[in-house]
């Protein structure tokens, strides 16, 4: 079956994009900000169970993430802060009422915040799918007074209806579908949606939780990644995507390969450091023209 949600399109088919200001790609770094029920089972792991036996409350994993809420964000805002740069959160609504102070360092800086589901749990086993969605848009506009764009599923999961409820919902981007160096137009039912690049491959969840790659495998990926992004880009624009965790960029052994990566990307010619709205709102007026 064939990708239900776009056309398929070669990129070397495609008439040539430009960014603003000549630069040959957009690069958008996002923060996951999440949270863990502590009496369900563990949306990841770090340390399996003694003898393969699962524990309610899984208090080590647990407190793993909770690592990230207490010292790890900052350290993880405080790089960013330092290189003038603004992410875009991907927020669990949850984190509203459970970490304020969180949700306001975020608001104070006005960095852009993405719905990411009310807490961290897939889509699928939610019985009510679009009261999640709307619940999760509705907390967040609340607590932060501006209603999320864009949206990225837990685990980047989706139900076969995700789309279409999230553009009925007034979501304008999401950011599941990492098939593409470029935005397009989705199929939804009614209004409409786009897809947003996004990553798995410059993500330190696969590369550090999953590859078990050493504390500098992120920024010398993203360094080797930019590098061919940007000879393409320069005839035809490029987007990437840059995603990490304050539980696991937030550790100290990786959070100066972090500030080592802000700044190179500062110091790059072609780079247009930028927002997931900034890019959908470009790409709305360069594919309309």
């Amino acid at each position: 079956m064939p990708d239900p949600r776009t056309d398929y399109s070669p990129i070397v088919d495609r008439t040539p994009l430009k960014l603003p200001g000549n630069a040959s790609v957009a690069v958008w770094i996002i923060v996951n900000v999440e949270e863990w029920p502590f009496d369900a089972p563990m949306p990841r792991t770090l340390l399996t169970p003694p003898q393969g036996r699962s524990a309610v409350p899984d208090v080590p994993n647990y407190a793993w993430h909770e690592y990230g809420m207490r010292v790890g964000f900052w350290r993880i805002k405080e790089a960013l802060d330092k290189h003038g740069i603004k992410p875009c959160i991907t927020l669990n609504a949850s984190v509203c009422n459970s970490y304020p102070q969180i949700v306001d360092a975020m608001v104070n800086s006005r960095w852009e915040i993405l719905g990411h589901s009310y807490t961290q749990r897939p889509l699928h086993v939610e019985e009510n799918e679009r009261e999640v969605i709307r619940k999760s848009i509705q907390l967040i506009k609340e607590k932060t007074g501006i209603a999320p764009r864009g949206w990225l599923g837990p685990g980047l999961a989706e139900t076969s209806n995700t789309p279409d409820i999230l553009a009925e919902e007034g979501i304008e981007y999401v950011c599941d579908w990492v098939n593409d160096d470029q935005p397009y137009k989705m199929k939804v039912k009614k209004g409409s949606l786009y897809s947003v690049p996004y990553s798995q491959e410059l993500n330190d969840v696969p590369i550090h939780m999953v590859q078990n790659h050493r504390s500098s495998e992120l920024y010398d990926r993203t360094r080797d990644q930019l590098e061919t992004l940007l000879n393409e880009g320069a005839t035809n624009a490029r987007v990437m995507a840059i995603a990490v965790h304050p539980y696991i960029t937030g550790v100290p052994h990786r959070i100066g390969y972090f500030n080592k990566l802000l700044n190179h990307l500062k110091q790059v010619d072609g780079v247009w450091l930028t927002t997931g709205s900034e890019i959908l709102d470009w790409y709305k007026e360069v594919s309309s023209s």
